[in-house]
């Protein structure tokens, strides 16, 4: 082989490569987020483990409730680490594949486009259970008794029914 041409070759699969290495930039910064969303749930979720134990009897279903929830909300977030840890291997298996098919001299197209679409299938289901985390962690919120109904449908309303007063300071 002539080096000139081994040589603008790697160049080429350095260029091709760089795409899924900002790709997983990216990643680092989701799974920084996801593991930081897990280490809260679990901090409070020790929090309540002390305050059942303190509890008087008529406290315990709303504490089991409360970490019910959050033992649903730490299986979803540890589920979207996982996946989006996947996808973070599938695109290096990418970056891999690429330069190895250089180096051996093969058309590796098929197996980076199948690890791709096997890498975005990860990340789309991971980010699906990050949203469901993030939905259940809102709907888990004690705000609306907090702020009371009626506050909800009188004057100071905009209109998603949230108080103007929450936004102000």
């Amino acid at each position: 082989m002539n080096p000139d041409t081994g040589m603008a070759a790697l160049g080429h699969v350095i260029q091709l490569a760089v795409a899924p290495v900002f790709l997983l930039s990216g990643l680092g910064g989701m799974l920084t987020v996801m593991t930081n969303r897990l280490a809260r749930v679990i901090d409070l979720a020790r929090v309540l483990e002390r305050q059942l134990r303190a509890a008087d009897p008529d406290d315990h279903p709303r504490i089991e409730a409360q970490l019910a929830t959050l033992a649903r909300r730490a299986t979803l977030a540890s589920r979207a680490i996982t996946l989006c840890t996947v996808t973070a291997l599938l695109i290096c298996a990418v970056v891999a594949v690429l330069f190895l098919a250089v180096f051996f001299g093969f058309d590796a197209s098929v197996w980076v486009a199948l690890l791709f679409i096997a890498a975005m299938t990860a990340a789309f289901t991971a980010l699906l259970f990050f949203l469901r985390e993030v939905a259940l962690a809102t709907s888990s919120l004690d705000i609306w008794t907090q702020l009371g109904r009626r506050d909800l449908r009188g004057r100071g309303a905009d209109t998603r029914g949230v108080p103007r007063r929450l936004f102000t300071r």
